[in-house]
């Protein structure tokens, strides 16, 4: 029988509830258990596709096209899965399904409530989940925090699914913040006890309880949390502060939280194997060189925006034995002040990654020129590959007026353009080129020494284009298509083949970037800086 854990977060949003879902699927993972993971979002937002990142941190983009929570990426990250768009799941789908059977007359008449109906969809969306081929355990994460008012329907669901599983096959998971005073260096548990009381009250004991720290938490905070918690202290976990997110599997293994979750669920106890994931963080931990990396984007005032890109690249720095530290610099400031371009020799290459509209765009294109005109090792990502031919035609090309039509809907040279099945739409949500499309590699190129393969398979998320009927003017100026896709419609890859490294894509490689197996243009990347930091050759890969 599949087993249920449920992951909620108190006191504050954000507590890391993300990463403790992970780390848990992984203690299960190394014990040879098959787990899976749900992130439940209870805005009324049907997907994530439409939300700002200042606001909610990047969109993840699935194999099968859903935008989603960024925390799917983490579940991808830690567990070397896969998953789709039914792992995330909000408000606004169930309500949606909600609503359409009313609609249908699926109720037969009835006053449609809460609960149970709204309730019975969120619980059939978890088990439809758990259906899957080879699952043992489904991990489902609760956004937000106790208490919230839209959180309540998902609570009082998971809160029924103890009663219809059997309490050996649930566990409820509550993580939440025990904050340090400064001026007294107290860990103050007030806060998480009010947090469980919360939880009480909507009628969930939680089994264990991981507590959200800077530094490990002393005997009597343990003491406390287990008291007034009404759990055992073997019940009590502390995730506290580390130099890299992905020691928290291994310290939360070492307080013994893998081994209560396989007595507690009565699964078959096996022994640990650690040895992969420990080689990978010890290569963090222990660099041996450093390469700093510029990316000027226009979310540069929140990390969360690029998240799977920073770890895309800690990925192949980690491979190089290298030290990649990130600059987050606002595209804007090189619009404003261009003698600020200057800064850029500073680094050691330089990123551009996604981003949609005007604001910020030319600081982009001025950056890439920099770039390419002193050969730093370069690379784009989606926004930053349409950018990279904007500023090739305009200054390699002559074509003086050369923009996107996102950017400038008059240009006289639109080298980007809107992709024609994307015209007349007038919707938003969940309508862009989504998900995984093959790409055709082609042979001697650096595109092919990276990928190793002729053809590949690779996560998209956008509305325009290289234009059609640009490409024999850009090629003849020496820009290499390196990767077109398999109906030869799109552009997919773009090369300088006479620069150290040069090098962009309309897809986003870092959703499949995994601990130990690189994305591999963001090790092209990585390994090139480090390369011409050291006075290498151009790197053959």
């Amino acid at each position: 029988m599949v087993k249920y854990i449920f992951i909620t977060g108190g006191v504050l949003s954000s507590v890391g509830k993300g990463i403790i879902t992970s780390s848990i699927g992984k203690m299960l993972q190394v014990r040879g258990f098959n787990p899976t993971a749900i992130k439940i979002d209870p805005y009324v937002n049907v997907d994530a596709g439409t939300m700002n990142p200042y606001m909610h941190g990047e969109v993840y983009v699935t194999e099968d096209g859903g935008e989603t929570d960024l925390d799917l990426g983490w579940y991808e990250r830690f567990l070397n899965l896969n998953l789709t768009k039914n792992n995330n799941l909000t408000t606004g789908m169930v309500y949606d399904a909600v609503i359409h059977k009313e609609r249908r007359g699926d109720y037969l008449g009835r006053c449609v409530q809460i609960v149970p109906h709204v309730t019975n969809e969120i619980k059939h969306r978890i088990r439809q989940v758990a259906n899957q081929p080879d699952i043992d355990v489904v991990l489902t994460e609760c956004g937000g925090t106790v208490g919230d008012i839209e959180g309540l329907p998902f609570l009082e669901a998971i809160r029924q699914m103890r009663l219809e599983e059997g309490y050996e096959n649930t566990l409820y998971v509550h993580v939440a913040l025990v904050p340090i005073l400064d001026v007294t260096d107290e860990m103050k548990t007030k806060p998480l006890q009010h947090s469980v009381n919360e939880l009480r009250r909507i009628g969930i004991q939680p089994d264990t309880i991981v507590a959200r720290s800077g530094k490990m938490i002393d005997k009597e905070a343990l003491r406390k949390i287990a008291l007034f918690g009404t759990i055992p202290e073997n019940a009590v976990f502390c995730s506290y502060n580390v130099p890299t997110i992905y020691q928290v599997p291994l310290i939360l293994d070492k307080q013994g939280m893998g081994d209560f979750i396989i007595k507690r669920l009565r699964l078959p106890e096996k022994n640990p194997k650690w040895t992969e994931w420990e080689s990978f963080v010890d290569a963090v931990l222990k660099p041996q060189c450093e390469v700093k990396v510029a990316l000027i984007g226009k979310y540069a005032g929140l990390t969360d925006s690029y998240v799977s890109m920073n770890e895309a690249m800690r990925h192949s720095g980690a491979v190089c034995q290298t030290q990649v530290n990130i600059s987050y610099m606002e595209a804007e400031k090189f619009e404003e002040k261009p003698e600020e371009l200057e800064t850029l020799k500073n680094f050691d290459g330089v990123f551009i990654p996604y981003g949609f509209g005007e604001r910020g765009a030319e600081g982009k294109i001025a950056a890439i020129r920099y770039a390419r005109e002193n050969d730093m090792p370069f690379l784009g990502v989606c926004f930053g590959f349409q950018l990279a031919v904007v500023e090739f035609a305009r200054h390699v090309c002559g074509l003086k007026d050369a923009a996107s039509t996102e950017i400038n809907p008059k240009t006289t040279h639109p080298v980007i353009d809107l992709m024609p099945e994307q015209r007349g739409l007038e919707e938003k949500g969940g309508n862009m080129r989504l998900g995984a499309h093959k790409i055709v590699i082609k042979k001697g190129t650096i595109a092919y020494q990276l990928y190793g393969n002729d053809e590949v398979y690779e996560r998209h998320r956008h509305r325009f284009e290289v234009n059609p009927d640009y490409w024999k003017i850009l090629q003849e100026h020496g820009l290499v298509f390196s990767g077109v896709s398999t109906d030869g419609r799109r552009m997919e890859i773009l090369e300088l083949p006479d620069k150290f490294f040069f090098f962009a894509s309309q897809f986003h490689g870092e959703f499949k970037s995994r601990p130990n197996q690189p994305d591999p243009e963001y090790y092209g990347f990585i390994r090139a800086c480090l390369d011409k930091k050291m006075g290498k050759p151009k790197p053959q890969f």
